[in-house]
């Protein structure tokens, strides 16, 4: 029996805000981008800083010194958020 190891632990290597969308860059080439609005913190955030978010912990973390916020990029690509999406008009 052969067994196949899959590594999922998600590192990011870029990361930026857009219009109030966080997007990250996996190592393996993946790009996640999700709405500020489903974090408590970030949802009540200027643009501004949102763009101030930095890659921290060796790709592992997000962070946003001045909200004092930090975020793990496992999480974000497992979907694990605060906040639901809102609800359609």
């Amino acid at each position: 029996m052969n067994t196949i190891t899959y590594n999922s632990e998600s590192v990011a290597i870029k990361v930026w805000a857009e219009n109030r969308v966080i997007y990250l860059e996996l190592t393996d080439g993946r790009i996640f981008g999700f709405p500020a609005d489903r974090f408590l913190i970030l949802s009540k955030a200027s643009d501004k800083q949102l763009k101030d978010v930095k890659i921290e912990v060796g790709g592992y973390a997000l962070r946003l010194e001045e909200l004092d916020e930090d975020l793990t990029v496992s999480g974000i690509v497992a979907g694990r958020f605060q906040l639901p999406l809102p609800r359609a008009a």
